[in-house]
């Protein structure tokens, strides 16, 4: 039996010691991604580089037409072409890191490049939900301003926009990646996620993130609620414009410009809200992993696939660039 006085000794020693590993701040995280399925590794690790490849592919694809076919030298397709390559770049941020990890079954990341990783994402996933607006925008007043059309959407102003979806999410972006890992981060240092996203990175830190959830709220407040809000407001008037038409074929046609843009915002928006008003529980660690599949890896593929299957003029220029690749070759 342990005498009391040296039971004091020790519970005070284990508490000292508690109480200093609390005190010391991750350096390295190790994202457990899907480790617990490794029989499956081999299998993921090909789906998910083919349809990473895919992704490049098709949406490589669509810079390439809407740039050198002279059909398509519209506002639309001018930010068409800007959306895919945002799409590249935001899928780029978090497949290949996923991808090595699958192979080597470690998941090891540094906590500067988990910061960058979770800037890159950021910026990419607020600079889409910025362009899907503008590109509401544009269907807009091509639909219910067709006479102002031109005037409105000239190229400088198309320009113009793009560059507000990517430098007004800088500051917000940076200060939000700035603000989480300024925290302490202690215990465990195990991230429950494929890639280093905003909820499983707070659920590790041990200080007082009331400021850092509000900060979430007012940021996906500026860059998901708005934009979807005026997103559904544009199609509300596109709608009643598209209504009052008294062609059917007229109607059709304004339909059809719309549904592949109205499909993207529809499965980008719904997965994301889904993803980011969960409740903190294990169970939602799960449940957050394959939704952020789908808005990481799924979406980015059916993306390029809607916008071409449903788009008669993208269609049309997909057809006709083997005989340009050729000529060009031939050219050369």
């Amino acid at each position: 039996m342990i005498p009391k006085h040296v039971e004091f000794i020790l519970s005070a020693e284990a508490k000292h010691m508690k109480i200093e590993k609390s005190n010391i701040t991750m350096t390295e995280f190790i994202l457990l991604g899907f480790s617990d399925v490794p029989r499956l590794k081999w299998i993921l690790f090909g789906i998910l580089f083919f349809i990473y490849l895919t992704i490049l592919m098709c949406n490589s694809i669509i810079i390439l037409v809407t740039r050198t076919d002279p059909a398509l030298q519209t506002p639309m397709y001018f930010f068409l072409s800007n959306f895919s390559f945002v799409e590249i770049c935001y899928v780029t941020v978090t497949m290949p890191k996923m991808l090595v990890d699958l192979c080597s079954q470690k998941g090891n990341i540094s906590l500067l490049n988990c910061a960058l990783q979770m800037w890159f994402f950021l910026l990419f996933a607020s600079s889409e939900c910025l362009l899907l607006t503008v590109m509401a925008y544009d269907r807009y007043v091509a639909i219910c301003k067709p006479l102002l059309y031109a005037l409105m959407m000239n190229h400088r102003v198309c320009v113009q926009l793009v560059a507000v979806c990517w430098v007004t999410v800088i500051p917000i972006v940076t200060g939000q990646t700035y603000q989480i890992f300024s925290l302490p981060f202690c215990g465990s240092n195990k991230i429950n996620h494929f890639f280093c996203d905003i909820p499983p990175i707070l659920r590790l830190a041990c200080g007082d993130t009331f400021v850092n959830n509000l900060a979430i709220f007012l940021a996906s407040a500026v860059f998901t609620m708005v934009p979807f809000l005026l997103i559904t407001v544009s199609y509300g008037k596109i709608i009643f414009s598209i209504l009052k038409l008294s062609s059917t074929g007229g109607r059709s046609k304004a339909f059809s410009t719309c549904s592949s843009h109205l499909i993207v915002v529809v499965l980008f928006y719904g997965t994301c809200a889904i993803t980011y008003i969960q409740p903190n529980t294990n169970t939602s660690d799960r449940i957050g992993k394959v939704l952020s599949l789908f808005y990481t890896v799924l979406i980015p593929l059916w993306n390029p696939i809607i916008y071409t299957l449903r788009n008669k003029e993208i269609s049309a220029a997909l057809r006709k660039l083997p005989q340009k690749l050729l000529q060009l070759q031939n050219f050369l």
